[in-house]
């Protein structure tokens, strides 16, 4: 695994609709691209697993915009209801707008998404509804099902990660993997569960990310 440097990183509040997304972007020097991550249900900026896979792609010189999707008054709405992180449409806005609001600031970086379980079905449709130049996206044990009639819309190159053992996920991934027109490819994690707590799994889901990213934002 690459040494991980310590990147600094910098608090942003990104405008979206009529209220402001908590987040925190690391640019690494010289790097070509960066990744907004869209995580799933119950999960925030600060999740472990995404600040480790943020890492990973840092010291591969990919730089990251981690963002919560969600205010912190729709998240504890949500944490009785459940209905906002399933809804796909709002998600996939929230992710397009920040990316814009990215864009604009930084034009000559490329984009990237990174989103895990029903933040990867949000990623597929963010980008087969905009027309910001997304290079590539990785779908971490996702949800690409619930992209639905947007799948064969999907312009930038996907990388579908699924579990060895995330039987129902892996069947919605292979669906969607057939329905995709984009560059694509799906693979399993053997021995993995839907959040790859396994030891080792998510080093494994992390250097893929990188290498996927690194090779299409060249």
């Amino acid at each position: 695994m690459p040494h991980v440097h310590e990147h600094h990183g910098i608090a942003v509040r990104i405008p979206v609709e009529d209220l402001h997304l908590d987040g925190e972007w690391i640019i690494p020097p010289h790097a070509s691209g960066v990744v907004l991550f869209a995580h799933g249900s119950g999960s925030s900026r600060h999740s472990p697993r995404n600040q480790f896979v943020a890492r990973t792609l840092q010291g591969h010189g990919v730089g990251t915009l981690l963002f919560n999707l969600l205010t912190r008054q729709e998240e504890d709405t949500d944490r009785y209801s459940g209905h906002l992180r399933f809804d796909i449409g709002l998600l996939a806005r929230r992710l397009a707008t920040a990316a814009a609001w990215f864009h604009q600031k930084h034009p000559d970086l490329l984009i990237g998404y990174f989103g895990s379980s029903t933040g990867g079905g949000a990623a597929l449709v963010a980008d087969a509804e905009s027309d910001l130049p997304v290079k590539a996206i990785v779908s971490r044990g996702g949800r690409p099902d619930l992209a639905g009639a947007a799948l064969p819309r999907v312009k930038a190159a996907t990388l579908l990660i699924v579990g060895g053992d995330d039987t129902p996920v892996i069947e919605m991934n292979r669906q969607a993997h057939a329905q995709m027109t984009c560059p694509r490819e799906m693979r399993l994690i053997p021995g993995a569960s839907h959040l790859f707590e396994e030891p080792g799994a998510l080093e494994r889901v992390a250097e893929m990310a990188a290498e996927w990213f690194e090779h299409h934002f060249r």
